[in-house]
């Protein structure tokens, strides 16, 4: 007799625990709260989806956040090498851009859905879409299937929850897999987002909105000057603070200071990280002589961005109408201090919704990192973001969804049957 399999969530981790499911001979029911399957899938990469990452195991390990090593047999059991030969397999070429980031050939994260969606149906898994799980039924320390808002009860010889995090929650992700493991005694580490744009106090932040830098560095610092983060590349302004690829790698480090202490936090911004405050002096006197009949206002397009100019005068407390040659020691170098060191402060982190993961989540002491079966109750499993893994941007939580969803997929069938 076949074995049942029921899996919760139609996401990245919860379709291809499905698949593996099906294709290793059980009847498998997913069930999906949305519409389709795959929502948040379709956002991703900004909707070009971002389905793995090149770099070798070693590198996606420390590329999480929090609990990586948990990850090395599911890594090992579905690799990001294997993730690329399933989707080139399933019809969707992949390429490889700027930093080992894998994206299809398309650009189109629908392609990605679209593939996996006819995985599924090959196999033969019954799809259930805008249906919701109500609870997971429990007996005798045992997943024994689920209950639907409408009473009705299905049987089960293993129940897998693919819910997702706390974040996006239009997507689906509700948080209904914290609330079936807590039921299964199952401890929940402290949610809060991670990957998330800061909110900054200064109103000259808005002025800047819009504003995007390239190769700078980022450095976060508590108010006794005690560094917590550094990272150099590309950010952005926002109407609201800061945002951008070395602010959201970043941002968990603040988030998780917040978790003990409540003071604001220093942002702070070198818009010139390869060159010495020495060799910055001299390009503005190279700049001076060169220019210095010239307003100030109009000679500092060659260092910054035109956008900065009115903020970063107000900053260094230098009047723009200036000719250059009136520019004395004092102000040139407190527009030196104000290009490498460009302070404001970060009060707070934007809502968990708008994290692109979560941190936290289910305990992975309490799960088996050789099947993700519960370590509580037999026959239920846990896979991708509802457990406490993130990683940083790049491919990365999307391997660790689909390894972790391929795992417990061919873990649950390879088990005996309860259902007789």
């Amino acid at each position: 007799m076949a074995k049942r399999v029921i899996v919760i969530g139609a996401g990245a981790s919860g379709m291809m625990a499905a698949l593996m499911a099906a294709e290793n001979g059980a009847q498998v029911m997913l069930f999906e709260k949305n519409d389709r399957p795959g929502k948040k899938i379709l956002i991703s990469g900004k909707g070009r989806c971002n389905v793995t990452t090149d770099k070798d195991t070693t590198e996606i390990i420390n590329s999480f956040l929090h609990n990586g090593k948990f990850l090395y047999t599911a890594l090992a059991s579905f690799s990001n090498q294997q993730v690329k030969y399933f989707f080139e397999e399933a019809g969707v070429p992949l390429k490889v851009e700027r930093g080992e980031r894998v994206f299809p050939v398309s650009d189109q994260a629908k392609d990605i859905v679209n593939a996996l969606r006819r995985k599924l149906e090959a196999a033969g898994v019954d799809l259930w879409l805008n249906a919701t799980v109500k609870e997971v039924l429990y007996e005798e320390g045992r997943a024994v299937g689920v209950l639907l808002p409408n009473g009705r009860k299905i049987a089960a010889d293993c129940v897998i929850v693919a819910t997702g995090g706390a974040s996006y929650p239009g997507t689906g992700s509700t948080g209904d897999g914290y609330h079936f493991a807590r039921k299964a005694g199952h401890s929940i580490v402290t949610l809060r987002p991670s990957l998330i744009p800061l909110e900054c106090a200064e109103g000259y932040v808005k002025e800047l909105q819009g504003l995007s830098l390239k190769n700078v560095t980022f450095t976060i610092t508590t108010a006794e000057g005690k560094k917590l983060a550094e990272d150099f590349g590309e950010m952005l302004f926002t109407h609201f603070g800061v945002s951008g690829p070395i602010v959201l790698t970043q941002s968990y480090k603040a988030v998780d200071y917040w978790q003990k202490n409540k003071q604001p936090l220093i942002g702070s911004i070198d818009f010139k990280p390869a060159l010495s405050r020495e060799k910055l002096d001299a390009r503005f006197l190279r700049e001076i002589e060169e220019q210095n009949k010239k307003q100030l206002k109009n000679s500092l397009p060659a260092l910054m961005p035109s956008k900065l100019i009115p903020v970063f005068l107000k900053r260094a407390n230098v009047s723009g109408d200036k000719a250059m040659h009136q520019i004395t020691k004092e102000e040139r170098m407190r527009m030196v201090d104000t290009l490498k060191d460009f302070r404001f402060t970060i009060t707070k982190a934007r809502p968990i919704e708008e994290a692109i993961v979560t941190a936290g989540g289910v305990s992975v002491k309490e799960v088996s990192p050789k099947t993700m079966e519960s370590k509580l109750v037999k026959g239920l499993y846990f896979t991708g973001e509802v457990l406490d893994i993130d990683g940083m941007t790049g491919g990365f939580n999307l391997q660790a969804a689909f390894s972790t969803g391929y795992l417990a997929g061919m873990a649950c069938t390879n088990e005996d049957s309860a259902l007789k």
